[in-house]
């Protein structure tokens, strides 16, 4: 139908994302979170941007001579014009100040062009369908769902999200920013073990379904921010950050999730949760909640929250939703770039990584549910790579009061009993933790006496 005209483009608004980043390789932090080298329209443009990325992923330098060679590497520094046009491009833009601006020229463009293609998809659905009407619907929905949810959602302050319980207060404010020597869980008997969570390390807590990994991930970050103004980074793959927050607010406030979700709460609850609004909504915890994320574009959000407020740690909830970059041959090799890059980025920020990640099934087969570090899911990178690896296990999760007593008939039934147990530590002991997990609130607490374990 509109053969005759060409789909939406700016070649200049390319030309500008280029020679941008030939003039100034760091520039790419502002806008790999969002464009990539498909938005491109000129396939010449789209090939130099793909050399640039390359170049970022390897954390290698982003300059005319570096992209002229990636490009010869590829076999098509020719066919975008040589040298002579990498010349060009650089000499199209004054300065990199204005990259972003041009780059969402490209993207909006290219999702006009996305949004071209749609139509087309669903002309052919309507075309194809046959008495199911409701599955075509359905299949032209799903067109349109991919295409909204192109690209990712980015930070959104907590504060943000807890605004819409009550009026919060304002956000505090990151200048003057110093980092925290180490990060603390503020569980007694896990800080005394470890002394707390050291910077560039990569920890891995992993653990069966419901054992409360997500829980313990947001009690540190809870205390963190709150009892040591860490600033938080945290990325939830899994969990809407509204079902976050109201943990969260569950947590501190000692009030059930459910009742605080369905609103039934008394006043004097009421009065509980305004004041916990107040107190979280000062600290600095950055929830980004994008459901598909690569992590070449968590690592590049990362990096510009850094580099904007300074931040102390990242959460990742968790490692196996993360996507890789397309070319690894299976998944053992996906999550092993995955691994690696999240220990890349500890280190380059030189921060704590919090890692969540599941376990295998093999743990539910053995007499023995306790974790191994054998049952660390797709790959054993996670162990190579993880300078501390943490398991959560939970008798309670496998034994009703009556089949405890059977088993153990001089022992007490372990009712919000969990360990935590330090299977890896790259700089100390491994060991045991034992802690209360109150899961009706979400919660970690620390016992009277939470002496560790050694093993």
């Amino acid at each position: 139908m509109h053969s005759d005209r060409l789909p939406p483009h700016d070649i200049d608004a390319e030309e500008a994302v280029n020679g941008s980043l030939l003039i100034d390789g760091r520039a790419i932090y502002e806008i790999a979170t969002f464009l990539q080298p498909v938005d491109f329209y000129s396939e010449q443009n789209r090939w130099i941007y793909q050399s640039c990325i390359s170049l970022y992923q390897r954390d290698e330098a982003i300059n005319q001579i570096t992209v002229a060679q990636e490009l010869d590497r590829e076999g098509k520094l020719e066919k975008c014009g040589g040298a002579a046009y990498l010349s060009h491009l650089i000499s199209v833009v004054p300065t990199s100040l204005d990259i972003e601006h041009y780059a969402r020229i490209v993207y909006r463009l290219s999702v006009m062009r996305q949004l071209i293609s749609a139509s087309d998809k669903i002309s052919d659905i309507g075309y194809e369908a046959d008495h199911d009407v409701s599955a075509a619907l359905n299949r032209a929905e799903d067109v349109l769902f991919r295409l909204r949810r192109y690209g990712s959602m980015d930070f959104v302050h907590i504060k943000n999200v807890l605004d819409k319980y009550f009026e919060a207060p304002p956000a505090p404010d990151s200048e003057g920013y110093q980092p925290i020597p180490y990060v603390f869980s503020g569980l007694i008997g896990l800080d005394d073990f470890l002394g707390g969570f050291q910077r560039s390390d990569l920890i891995v807590i992993a653990g069966r379904p419901s054992m409360g990994k997500t829980s313990l991930a947001l009690n540190i970050a809870r205390y963190a921010a709150v009892e040591q103004s860490a600033s938080i980074a945290l990325f939830s793959l899994e969990m809407f950050r509204d079902t976050l927050v109201q943990r969260l607010l569950s947590s501190e406030t000692g009030i059930n999730s459910r009742r605080i979700r369905l609103g039934l709460n008394t006043e004097e609850e009421e009065g509980k949760i305004i004041e916990a609004i107040g107190k979280l909504s000062e600290a600095p915890i950055y929830i980004d909640d994008s459901p598909q994320l690569r992590v070449m574009e968590m690592r590049s959000k990362a990096r510009r929250l850094h580099y904007e407020h300074g931040i102390d740690m990242v959460i990742v909830d968790y490692l196996q939703l993360l996507q890789g970059e397309g070319r690894n041959e299976n998944r053992v090799q996906e999550i092993s770039y995955i691994s690696r890059s999240l220990k890349a980025l500890a280190r380059e920020l030189n921060i704590p990584v919090i890692a969540i990640s599941q376990l295998s099934r093999a743990v539910e087969w053995r007499a023995s549910h306790v974790p191994q570090l054998s049952d660390l899911r797709d790959s054993g990178s996670i162990e190579q790579d993880a300078d501390l690896v943490t398991f959560i296990y939970r008798d309670e999760a496998y034994y009703t009061e009556d089949e405890w007593r059977i088993q153990h008939p001089e022992e007490e039934y372990p009712r919000e009993m969990a360990d935590i147990i330090i299977a890896k530590h790259r700089n100390g002991p491994t060991g045991q933790v034992k802690v209360r997990f109150r899961h009706n609130l979400t919660r970690f607490e620390n016992l009277a006496k939470a002496e560790p374990n050694l093993l």
